[in-house]
């Protein structure tokens, strides 16, 4: 039945294709265009670069001819079905979807062709080329197309570069400028290298202050009377009758800052402050930011040359408090006599502010990996400019239930989840010592201080309540790559109110019982970040994220290093480990929303000292919506642990626990992502289909985790699915379905986990593209 039912899929979309013949729609005086070829015949072996030379070439064949699609032209037939009297919806929707206008030869210029080819090779230095061109037709099919054969000629290559000096002052600037050229000897000549040469020293020149001054004054010259044998040199001068006052640089006279632009201009003229060489004009009867906090953030200086990089510079450092909505950098020409060698400018930087509170509740329907699912609230209070210098507090209250379903044994399951947080940022560094302020040019440091009370119910198994602060930093040193460092990092865990059922799961898994005894964590963490994916459009995206933790040190000088085992501070045990991991993400874009995504992710933590096996909340797991999308979460590995075949054959089934979310935990963590996405229904639905493979092992054995020990068979131990999935991508918001099916199945016996289950797929709800 399968068979003869893809054999009728198969026919009609062979029908469909058959029906989208367009023969009988073209008007019997035209005939459809099918494009142009062109063949470059060179007048010499030596020259570079044809093939390049005819890609260019190819883009000045217009019109372009119409979408040919396995031997038919479904757009141009949807077309010409909807310009009938009654074109039906279907037509209509599918013409308005993928319909196309038909390019007939007439609507091609032969001769026009011709000259934007020509002047295509004259701009590229190959004076003096050839061109000819043939129309072929085909009267039966009612179709014609064009061929142009091109002779190229020997292109004039650079002899020489150099600029043509003058008695104007700005010549001066320029000599150093042209010698640091890309230009070199035998370039050939380009008038697209020209322009960009004109560009960089345009760039240049507003560096050293020529505000007026633009590209356009610039001017190529090339001189072939000197050679013979097609070459030239190359002069730079600047155009006559250019104005005089873009031939001479401004420098800074006055900088003029306007904290709170919303006020009124009359009460902010009542309050200026000069402070660092500024004037602050705001009300200072009720002053909105103080002017030796926001100084740091502004490096357009008086007395300075006018500089658009330190504008730029100065417009994103002012962004990065968070306190200003708008940015505003205004430049006033001081008027100047003719004679005088240096203008003069001044700066006027308005500065307007987001409102100071704003409070946000969010409402969610979750549902997670682990079959739990209910409503959570989030309400979040933010205080912006709180002590005048940029400060931003946030408050988020949440609270949460979830309860468990369609898991089997476990299903009524429930939790509570309840939690308090705030963060106090200060856009500056709260260090004791002093940095050189140039060190700190692209970016001011942000220090963050953050307080984290948590308690989470689980009903039949436990409570769990946890307490955390951390003090830190986070730079950006420059557009890609971004510092973390929490030199304090404290946390506390308590298992509270456990289950008599819960106590016995512990008792039979030390290892769990162990992850779980380790209540204080105190240590500091960095990391860095290299996102090369903010630019979007590159072919080759990189992005790298690596982190440090390092935990229990500090306290195991402050024990004393007594006999006690284990050891504690405050009569806590606290752990003892360094943990490190790698997240590097290869994206491979090939444009119009289509790329290849790649994701390899390695970590590993070490216990020692005080520790024999890494905090609970420490532990890496595999599996869920962002990891092996083929299993759910917490329910791959470690190794090759089965919990199944680890259960106890005389335990009442209908009273056992089930324990994968605690138990399925590792200090090892390697995994492999692929990903190609597309455009489903342009521009706010994609498609996918991806393949995962990953795992978690054990350093160590533990009896309660057989076969989670990792080993150099662990290539045989991965789990491995596939599967695809929809993203709904609204302004770079992404809701994403994934659904995924395993393929190998490590927990399975060996010889046997080779499953290719595609019939019980796995099915993830997500927010945000996996990576």
């Amino acid at each position: 039945m399968k068979i003869r039912k893809y054999s009728i899929i198969f026919l009609s979309a062979l029908g469909l294709m058959n029906a989208c013949s367009v023969d009988k729609y073209i008007p019997e005086d035209e005939y459809l265009y099918r494009g142009a070829d062109i063949t470059l015949i060179p007048d010499t072996t030596s020259i570079e670069d044809l093939d390049k030379v005819k890609l260019e070439l190819q883009n000045v064949l217009v019109p372009k001819p119409n979408t040919k699609f396995l031997g038919g032209y479904p757009g141009l037939y949807f077309y010409y079905k909807a310009q009938r009297e009654k074109p039906g919806f279907i037509n209509k929707f599918l013409n308005k979807k993928i319909g196309e206008e038909p390019v007939y030869l007439s609507d091609v210029e032969v001769g026009n062709t011709e000259d934007l080819i020509i002047n295509r090779l004259e701009n590229r230095g190959f004076f003096y080329s050839r061109v000819s061109a043939d129309v072929n037709t085909n009267d039966k099919k009612k179709t014609a197309t064009a061929a142009y054969d091109v002779g190229v000629t020997t292109p004039y290559k650079m002899e020489t570069y150099q600029l043509v000096e003058d008695s104007l002052p700005i010549y001066n600037d320029m000599k150093p400028m042209v010698a640091e050229s890309q230009f070199f000897k035998d370039m050939r000549f380009d008038l697209t290298n020209m322009k960009k040469e004109r560009e960089r020293l345009d760039k240049a020149l507003k560096e050293e202050g020529y505000y007026n001054f633009n590209s356009g004054f610039l001017l190529f010259q090339a001189d072939t009377n000197q050679y013979d044998n097609k070459r030239f040199d190359l002069y730079l001068k600047v155009k006559k009758d250019v104005p005089e006052k873009a031939l001479i640089p401004y420098k800074i006279s006055k900088v003029n800052i306007y904290p709170n632009s919303a006020i009124e201009r009359d009460s902010l003229e009542k309050g200026k402050v000069r402070f660092n060489n500024k004037t602050f004009v705001q009300d200072q009867d009720s002053v909105f930011f103080l002017p030796k906090r926001l100084d740091p953030f502004v490096l357009i200086e008086e007395g300075d040359y006018y500089s658009p990089d330190n504008s730029r510079s100065t417009s994103r450092r002012l962004g990065s408090i968070g306190a200003y909505k708008f940015i505003n950098i205004d430049y006033q020409e001081i008027d100047t006599l003719a004679n005088d060698s240096i203008g003069a400018l001044e700066a006027n930087i308005y500065l307007s502010p987001l409102n100071k509170r704003a409070i946000r509740a969010e409402l969610q329907g979750v549902t997670k990996s682990n079959n739990f699912a209910g409503p959570s609230l989030a309400v979040s209070l933010t205080n912006r400019n709180l002590f005048k210098g940029g400060e931003i507090l946030n408050i988020q209250a949440r609270v949460g239930y979830e309860v468990q379903v369609a898991s089997g044994n476990n299903t009524g399951l429930n939790s509570i989840q309840l939690g308090l947080g705030s963060d106090l940022i200060f856009p500056r560094l709260l260090f004791p010592w002093q940095f050189n302020e140039d060190f700190f040019e692209y970016d001011i440091p942000k220090t963050k201080i953050s307080l984290n009370a948590d308690y989470l119910r689980r009903s039949q198994l436990f409570a769990l309540g946890s307490a955390s602060a951390t003090f830190g930093y986070i730079w950006n040193a420059n557009r890609y790559v971004t510092h973390t460092f929490d030199p304090v990092a404290v946390t506390y865990v308590d298992l509270i109110n456990t289950t008599t059922e819960f106590n016995e799961v512990l008792k039979q898994n030390p290892y769990l019982q162990s992850s779980f005894d380790q209540q204080f964590i105190a240590g500091s963490l960095y990391s860095f970040t290299y996102n090369g994916m903010v630019d979007q459009n590159d072919t080759h995206q990189f992005f790298v994220n690596s982190t440090l933790d390092i935990a229990g040190n500090l306290l195991d000088l402050i024990s004393g290093h007594s006999e006690e085992d284990p050891q504690t501070v405050f009569n806590l045990e606290y752990a003892q480990y360094a943990k490190a991991d790698v997240d590097f993400r290869y994206h491979l874009n090939f444009g119009g929303g289509k790329k290849v995504a790649t994701r390899l992710f390695a970590g590993y933590g070490m216990p020692y000292g005080n520790s024999d096996i890494m905090p609970f909340t420490k532990q890496y797991f595999s599996g869920g919506p962002y990891s092996v999308r083929a299993f759910r979460i917490r329910q791959l590995g470690p190794g090759v642990y089965n919990p199944e075949a680890n259960t106890n054959q005389n335990t009442d089934e209908e009273n056992v626990i089930n324990t994968d979310y605690f138990d399925r935990a590792g200090n090892i963590r390697l995994e492999a992502n692929i990903e190609y996405r597309f455009p489903l229904f342009p521009p706010y639905v994609n498609g996918a289909v991806f393949a995962d493979a990953g795992n978690v092992w054990t350093s160590k054995n533990e009896d309660s985790l057989p076969g989670g020990q990792f080993s150099s068979n662990f290539l045989n131990e991965l789990g491995i699915g596939t599967g695809v999935g929809v993203r709904v991508d609204i302004q770079g918001f992404v809701i994403r379905f994934d659904l995924a099916a395993p393929m190998h199945d490590p927990s399975l016996p060996e010889g046997e986990r080779w499953t290719y289950d595609f019939g019980s797929p796995i099915f993830n709800f997500a927010i945000g593209y996996p990576f």
